[in-house]
């Protein structure tokens, strides 16, 4: 069965330990998960967010957060076992609070572009997956999936589509290893929403369902017909998560390039969302 979610980006960044009433909000508005960015270390008690998660009785899903001193693809072999170290670290938390996946673009730095011969493609793959191959084989102990999420051009040159992202999977060779789709950024850079859902198939593990331009998903221009008849053809049984923003956050904001409120209020957005995407679905 499909889960409704929400990413607390909408509401604070970073989330912290007294964020944790987010999970009570979300509850209170009918979704059935509520998604962690984990930032930094120190900034949850995941014991404390395990006893959240257990009252409410939503389910966890956490999202990397890919800065420039942690990429498993870097050249700079410390910035690349940096990475390996906060993975691990995201890994840990999800296991503590009960959650079974770690979402995001997991392969590199967010804002890191570079143009690529052929050749150095191939070497670049290569470094990312025997690094994520770490990463996975310590996610597969920890009963723990991650889920590569391609970005759109303007954040990484690395992985955009979900062709490459599959490559990447592929390399990784891990059962703990598999896709998301966000899609805001397929939006930009897949010529069929549909096809991509289905080469993906059974190895989409979760799916960010974001309007073009961030804002209530179903007010744009997101082939969501389309979308959901490929989710139910590979026969998703995932989470849709709404990930968006607020221009009250002022970091965040930046950072995704927020510059204008996406919707009348942020709690809105996510119930109207959440209702557009079940009856989508149904």
């Amino acid at each position: 069965m499909i889960q409704y979610g929400i990413n607390t980006f909408l509401w604070s960044s970073p989330f912290q330990t007294k964020d944790l009433h987010f999970l009570d909000k979300a509850k209170a508005m009918g979704f059935d998960l509520l998604e962690i960015p984990i930032e930094s270390e120190g900034d949850v008690d995941y014991g404390a967010a395990a006893e959240a998660y257990a009252r409410t009785g939503l389910a966890c899903s956490t999202c990397a957060v890919m800065g420039a001193g942690r990429d498993p693809s870097h050249p700079d072999e410390k910035i690349q076992q940096a990475g390996i170290a906060y993975l691990k670290h995201c890994i840990d938390g999800t296991a503590r609070m009960g959650g079974k996946l770690v979402v995001g673009p997991l392969y590199a730095a967010v804002g890191r572009q570079w143009q690529q011969t052929p050749a150095q493609r191939v070497a670049d793959l290569a470094l990312a997956a025997k690094n994520l191959r770490v990463a996975a084989e310590y996610a597969e102990q920890k009963g723990i999936r991650l889920a590569l999420e391609p970005l759109n051009r303007f954040e990484t040159s690395f992985i955009n589509l979900t062709e490459q992202a599959l490559e990447l999977m592929h390399l990784i060779n891990s059962p703990a290893a598999g896709l998301m789709m966000d899609t805001f950024h397929a939006n930009i850079e897949e010529k069929h929403l549909g096809q991509a859902l289905e080469m993906a198939g059974a190895k989409l593990w979760h799916v960010h369902a974001n309007e073009n331009d961030r804002g209530t998903p179903g007010t744009g221009h997101v082939a969501w017909t389309e979308i959901a008849a490929a989710l139910k053809k590979i026969g998703f049984s995932g989470a849709l998560v709404i990930e968006s923003f607020s221009t009250e956050v002022k970091e965040i904001a930046r950072a995704a390039a927020v510059w204008r409120p996406l919707a009348p209020t942020a709690d809105g957005l996510a119930v109207d969302g959440m209702a557009f995407l079940k009856k989508l679905m149904a």
